[in-house]
């Protein structure tokens, strides 16, 4: 798996590319999870092209079983890039990413620099606490 290991706003981050093979069941994501504990990474980003279309079908599970697994070993994600059409497609979904992004253990947002605003944004609050 090709990956990246960055420190951004105090946080450890496994960035993985967007090429690659997909994620498609627990099993990948216990994969990342072996890796990002090698980098002692707390977050891992993925790139909405690492997972296939049925991973923004909530009634395949395969959201479910990767991003629980992940949360599990106390890792925090973020799903980075544009899934807007899926989220016209589908109210369960929208309803499913409103909530993630309401808490700090999952995260969908539409770039980069979304993700880093973010990060810098707890950060701050954190230090002004």
């Amino acid at each position: 798996m090709t990956t990246i290991s960055y420190n951004l706003h105090g946080v450890q981050v496994l960035a993985c590319s967007a090429d690659g093979e997909k994620l498609r069941t627990d099993r990948d994501a216990v994969d990342l999870i072996g890796e990002a504990f090698g980098h002692h990474a707390r977050l891992i980003v993925i790139p909405t092209e690492r997972f296939e279309e049925g991973f923004f079908d909530l009634r395949t599970r395969i959201a479910g079983e990767i991003l629980s697994k992940l949360v599990q070993y106390r890792l925090r994600v973020a799903v980075v890039g544009d899934i807007s059409r899926h989220l016209t497609e589908s109210s369960a979904l929208r309803a499913f990413v409103y909530e993630s992004n309401r808490g700090d253990q999952i995260l969908f947002v539409a770039s980069a620099e979304e993700l880093a605003a973010r990060l810098e944004a707890e950060q701050k609050a954190v230090r002004d606490s």
